[in-house]
């Protein structure tokens, strides 16, 4: 462990801080702690992260950030009433039914699987959803 370790947070590219910050607040319901200029700072149970006016930009062609819920069908029902687009998928790896994807295998102390469902936000970042079984 490298010394003096505390905590991780992610970080997450947001080109325009006033839209991406209107659509956290508008489509997860969260509002930042903190801000700085060219940054926001949120907590969600316990855990940290940022968007930041950036630089360079992601490709959001992988999950970047994911939260775990307990109810995902509930989640994703309410997020769609809130306008929030799911990603689906129909061949490869991943197939979803109803915007959720059914995943064999976990982590051992997660459970068996993980229902999973994806989403980007207002500035192209991919946030997943899920919940263990």
């Amino acid at each position: 462990v490298m010394p003096g370790l505390r905590k991780m947070a992610t970080r997450l590219p947001a080109k325009d801080l006033l839209r991406a910050r209107a659509w956290y607040a508008e489509k997860l319901g969260l509002e930042p702690v903190e801000e700085r200029p060219g940054g926001l700072r949120y907590l969600v149970g316990g855990c940290e992260f940022a968007l930041f006016d950036p630089a360079g930009a992601s490709d959001g062609s992988f999950t970047q950030m994911s939260f775990e819920v307990a109810d995902l069908r509930a989640a994703v029902a309410e997020l769609k009433r809130r306008g929030v687009v799911f990603e689906d998928y129909d061949d490869g790896p991943l197939c979803t039914e109803d915007s959720i994807a059914t995943i064999d295998g976990n982590y051992p102390s997660k459970g068996k699987g993980e229902y999973g469902a994806w989403f980007r936000d207002s500035e192209g970042n991919m946030l997943g959803i899920g919940q263990s079984f």
